[in-house]
C-alpha cells in the first residue's frame, strides 16, 4: 500500500460510499458505477494518480476477496456440486483458454506464448456484480453456489496455469511429466499452506469466546494462508479458499463462538466491499490510461473469443450430467456463461506478464478491454437476462383487507 498514500485512500473511500448509495438508488451494479468513477477520477484536471498494480492486486486486494467469498461456501452443497464444478474449471478453462489461444495466434498474430498468456490470464473469471445482484434480488441456492464456486475454482486453476506458463518462458522444462509435476505441486502447496494456517488458529480459537480475537485470526489466516503460499511459489488463491471453507465449516462447528460468528461474517463483509471498492476504482482509472484505439481490432477480436471460449467451456461441460442427478438448468448455464465477467485477477495477472513476452505491452491493453466490455455489458444486462429466464422469484403478494389491495409479502 506504499504506492496509495492516506489522503488519495479517504478520497477513494467517500467516493466508494458515495457510487454505492447511487447505484443502489438507480439500480445499477455497483462495479459499473465504480468504475466509471475510477476513469472520471483519471480524467480530472489535477490528475489523481491511481495506482494498479499486480503486488496491490495479489498481496492486499485478492485474499479477503477469496477468503470472505470462500466463508460463505457450505461444505455439504460444495461438496455435492464437486462433479459439476470440478469439470468447469479444469477441462472447461483449458478449453476456454485453448480457444481464445488459437484464435489470437492466427487472427491477430501474436507469438504463441503471448496468445498462451492471454488465453490463460482471460479465462480467469470475477463475477462480482452478479454476486451483488444474487445478494439483492431473490434467487436459487444452487445457482448462486455454483456462480460463486466455480469463479472461486477457476481463479485458482487459471493462477496455477499461468505460473506454469512462467515456468515455461523462463525457460524450464516443458515435458509432460514436468509440467505435471509443477500443476500437482503448486495445487497441492496452496492446499497445504491453506490448512497448516487456519488449523492451528482455529484451534486457538476455540480457547476465546472474545469476537475481537476471534475476527483478528481470521484475518491472520487469510492473508497468512495466501502469503505463505505465495512465499513457496505455490497457489496463493488455492490456499485462502482453502483456509476460507475450513473457517467457513469447521469453524462454524465451535472453534468460533456463536456470538462471535455474526462478527466475524459483518467485518469479512465490510472488508470485501472495501476490497471490491478500491480495485474497481483502481481499474477504471488505469482503463483511462489505456491506449484502447490502438488496439481495437485486436480487443475486438478478444471479445468475441472469450465469450465463444466461455460458452465452450460451460455448455459442453453441463451437458455432460445432463438427465442425472446433477443437471445444471438451461438458464443457469446461461448465467454461468454471460456472468462469467472478467476483472482484478485478470488484469493483475496481464500486469504481472513476464517482459520477455513479445506481445506484453498489447496484451495488458486488450486484457483491459476485454475487462471494461464484461462490466459495462455483461454487468448491465445481467438482471435484465435472469428476469426473461425467470430465474429472479417475484416474491407473493398478500391481500391487505384494509385497503383492499395487495402489497408484496
Amino acid at each position: 500500500m506504499h504506492e496509495m498514500d492516506f489522503t488519495l485512500l479517504g478520497i477513494l473511500l467517500f467516493v466508494s460510499s458515495m457510487v454505492a448509495m447511487v447505484t443502489r438508488r438507480l439500480n445499477l451494479p455497483y462495479s459499473v458505477g465504480l468504475v466509471a468513477a475510477g476513469i472520471l477520477l483519471a480524467l480530472l484536471p489535477f490528475g489523481l494518480e491511481l495506482p494498479l498494480t499486480p503486488e496491490l492486486v495479489f498481496s492486499v486486494f485478492l485474499p479477503p476477496l477469496v477468503f470472505e467469498a470462500a466463508i460463505q461456501i457450505p461444505w455439504r452443497p460444495f461438496r455435492r456440486e464437486l462433479p459439476v464444478l470440478l469439470l468447469l474449471v479444469t477441462i472447461g478453462v483449458l478449453l476456454a483458454a485453448g480457444i481464445v489461444a488459437v484464435g489470437m495466434h492466427y487472427l491477430i498474430g501474436w507469438s504463441w506464448i503471448g496468445a498462451a498468456f492471454f488465453g490463460v490470464l482471460i479465462a480467469a473469471t470475477d463475477p462480482v456484480s452478479v454476486i451483488a445482484l444474487f445478494k439483492s434480488v431473490p434467487v436459487d441456492h444452487r445457482l448462486h453456489l455454483l456462480v460463486e464456486s466455480e469463479s472461486l475454482l477457476n481463479d485458482g486453476v487459471a493462477a496455477v496455469a499461468f505460473a506454469v506458463l512462467v515456468g515455461i518462458a523462463a525457460g524450464h522444462g516443458a515435458t509432460p511429466v514436468e509440467v505435471g509435476g509443477e500443476v500437482l505441486f503448486i495445487i497441492g502447496g496452496g492446499l497445504l499452506a491453506g490448512a497448516v494456517v487456519a488449523l492451528p488458529l482455529l484451534l486457538i480459537a476455540g480457547r476465546t469466546s472474545d469476537h475481537l480475537v476471534e475476527i483478528t485470526l481470521t484475518t491472520l489466516a487469510a492473508w497468512g494462508s495466501f502469503l505463505l503460499a505465495e512465499h513457496f511459489h505455490v497457489s496463493g488463491v488455492l490456499a485462502a479458499l482453502t483456509a476460507g471453507l475450513l473457517v467457513g465449516n469447521v469453524g462454524w462447528m465451535g472453534s468460533i463462538s456463536d456470538s462471535g460468528r455474526p462478527a466475524v461474517l459483518a467485518f469479512w463483509e465490510y472488508v470485501a466491499f472495501l476490497a471490491n471498492s478500491l480495485v474497481f476504482l483502481l481499474i477504471g482509472g488505469r482503463e483511462a490510461e489505456m491506449p484502447l484505439l490502438s488496439v481495437l481490432e485486436a480487443a475486438a477480436v478478444a471479445v468475441v473469443l472469450s465469450l465463444v471460449g466461455r460458452a465452450v467451456a460451460v455448455y459442453p461441460i453441463t451437458a455432460l450430467f445432463r438427465g442425472r442427478a446433477l443437471a445444471v438448468p438451461t438458464g443457469f448455464q446461461h448465467v454461468l456463461w454471460w456472468g462469467g465477467l472478467r476483472g482484478a485477477l485478470a488484469l493483475a495477472l496481464a500486469l504481472a506478464l513476464p517482459a520477455s513476452v513479445p506481445e506484453r505491452g498489447d496484451i495488458i491493453t486488450v486484457a483491459f478491454a476485454v475487462v471494461a466490455f464484461s462490466i459495462f455489458v455483461q454487468g448491465l444486462t445481467m438482471e435484465p437476462l435472469m428476469r426473461r429466464l425467470g430465474l429472479i422469484r417475484v416474491p407473493a403478494a398478500v391481500e391487505v383487507p384494509d385497503e383492499g389491495e395487495t402489497r408484496p409479502a
